[in-house]
């Protein structure tokens, strides 16, 4: 098997755009799901709705990688599995070190989609002299002080950073200058990178905050009245009103009623105040 460092994925030079590359992914996954099931073939329909898009765009991006599938039996999933693996450059052993194995890249090193998917964790690097030698997911970690020579010596092309946002962008020039182009990026931080590097970015913390977006969204909705929180305005009257309703309100029987100090000698308001 090829190793990544030698062959890139074809869907570049093919012209695919890139919404259609990230689209891919969605569709292989639904394709595998359906391979696993032993499901010869599948109609566009069917497997738009598994991959979450609209029958024409899947048609569309199917186009750009010469699948047209047949009218009335639809498309050969093992053929489509094929298709796709191969444009994504799934085909390949591509080796990967993931740097920062605290409780975030511990769990990722332990992540068993991806060896399945055509990604193997080649090496896992830490800064921290406590964790160098310790196994986890059954590889020994390594300290960062080496990373240059793991990268070579593996023929690493992506990396992915699951650090402290202050140590990543060091990090992320260190494997650079070794040679990887495609960066996967856990840290929250914004990476700065050279033409030619790719950068992935996954921040948990900003996914959550769009879903409370569409939260707060859903329960405005729901209750219009409601303000930004979600929570109802306290039920008072403007001051205006109350004001006037209770200069209109009639006096207790037998009560003398208060003099305004707009009122007249006999207790008529003027119509315009003096200025």
């Amino acid at each position: 098997m090829a190793t990544g460092r030698t062959h890139r994925p074809a869907t570049r030079s093919r012209g695919i755009p890139e919404a259609t590359v990230a689209r891919l992914p969605l569709y292989l996954r639904a394709l595998t799901a359906l391979s696993e099931r032993s499901v010869p073939t599948v109609s566009s329909e069917e497997l738009a709705a598994a991959a979450g898009v609209n029958s024409a765009k899947l048609r569309k991006d199917f186009s750009y990688l010469g699948s047209y599938g047949t009218r009335g039996v639809g498309y050969d999933v093992e053929y489509l599995v094929y298709q796709i693996s191969r444009e994504l450059g799934l085909t390949q052993d591509w080796p990967v070190v993931i740097v920062g194995i605290g409780n975030l890249g511990a769990a990722l090193a332990n992540y068993g989609g991806f060896a399945s998917r055509g990604f193997r964790v080649a090496a896992l690097i830490d800064a921290d002299p406590a964790l160098t030698g310790r196994t986890v997911a059954g590889i020994a970690v390594q300290h960062t002080d080496e990373l240059e020579k793991i990268i070579d010596d593996n023929g690493v092309s992506i990396g992915v950073i699951a650090t402290p946002a202050g140590a990543a962008q060091q990090v992320c020039e260190r494997l650079v200058a070794a040679g990887v182009t495609s960066i996967l990026n856990f840290a929250p931080t914004v990476l700065s990178v050279p033409d030619g590097v790719d950068v992935r970015k996954v921040d948990l913390s900003i996914e959550l905050q769009i879903l409370a977006f569409h939260e707060q969204r859903k329960a405005s909705e729901e209750n219009p009245g409601a303000g930004i929180d979600g929570s109802l305005p306290a039920a008072e009257e403007p001051p205006v009103v109350a004001k006037r309703a209770a200069r209109n309100q009639a006096p207790a029987a037998g009560a003398e009623r208060p003099a305004s100090p707009d009122q007249g000698p006999d207790g008529d308001v003027p119509a315009v105040m003096p200025a």
